[in-house]
């Protein structure tokens, strides 16, 4: 599986702060929880590639 094979499965995702300073990204599908913590410096990074790669997208369309 790779970034563009698609899938027909239903996630849920949350991201939020803990209350240990860390953010965190919570994925639950099919009865499995996935639970990703990142300290905040990361956290701006996966949002800096998810702008990157939502910009990139829309010179697809």
């Amino acid at each position: 599986m790779g970034i563009n094979t698609e899938r027909d499965v239903e996630a849920n995702m949350q991201i939020g702060q803990t209350d240990q300073g860390m953010v965190r990204i919570f994925i639950e599908a099919g009865g499995v929880e996935i639970p990703m913590d990142f300290d905040p410096e990361e956290a701006e990074e996966i949002a800096d590639e998810l702008r990157a790669a939502a910009q990139a997208a829309r010179t697809v369309k």
